[in-house]
């Protein structure tokens, strides 16, 4: 797993400095993984491993590309794109991607656009009652869904909302968020 992620990491393209910098300390923990029994070879993604850990989003737009599917995070109170942890079972990252998609949205038309890495960001997650401050490594991919099917909230989203992307920076203005929004921009 870990060799395929890594391969897929050096074929990704970064769109800026700041991702240019996340895509490094992406490899260098996938690798690092390797190098360490007690993480291992597909335990990279294991939510348990406290050093941190891969996990894998979708950034969703409709068939236009005018609009991107945000969850309001129950935990963290902001919005985000959708996507999470592993399961046990999975080795795949664009597949914890679109499982994740699925049960936070509960669409069924999500399909992806695109099956290499659209964005990588490395973020810090606060400590909880069960875990540590740690950091995702996360993985994002590009889906696209019709935003006129109904979506379903899940118990980890206070709310999910179809926001223009013109309108993102109103409910999330970090960079690795708005660089996705430029992304799309760039795709047409």
């Amino acid at each position: 797993m870990n060799k395929n992620l890594l391969k897929q990491l050096s074929d990704f393209t970064p769109s800026n400095f700041r991702e240019q910098s996340m895509l490094i300390l992406t490899q260098q923990f996938v690798a690092y993984c390797d190098t360490f029994p007690e993480i291992g070879e597909k335990n990279c993604m294991n939510r348990l491993s406290h050093k941190g850990h891969v996990t894998g989003s979708a950034w969703i737009v409709d068939a236009e590309k005018k609009y991107t599917l945000l969850t309001h995070h129950k935990k963290l109170n902001r919005w985000f794109q959708l996507g999470g942890h592993a399961e046990d079972s999975e080795i795949s990252v664009l597949d914890v991607a679109e499982r994740e998609a699925r049960e936070e949205s509960g669409l069924k038309s999500i399909k992806i656009l695109n099956a290499h890495i659209f964005s990588v960001d490395v973020h810090l997650i606060p400590p909880n009652e069960n875990f540590p401050a740690h950091h995702h490594y996360d993985i994002r991919f590009l889906f696209e869904a019709d935003k006129n099917e109904p979506v379903n909230i899940s118990d980890e989203s206070n709310a999910l909302k179809w926001i223009l992307l013109d309108d993102v920076h109103l409910y999330n203005a970090d960079a690795s968020i708005l660089s996705m929004v430029e992304k799309v921009r760039n795709i047409g």
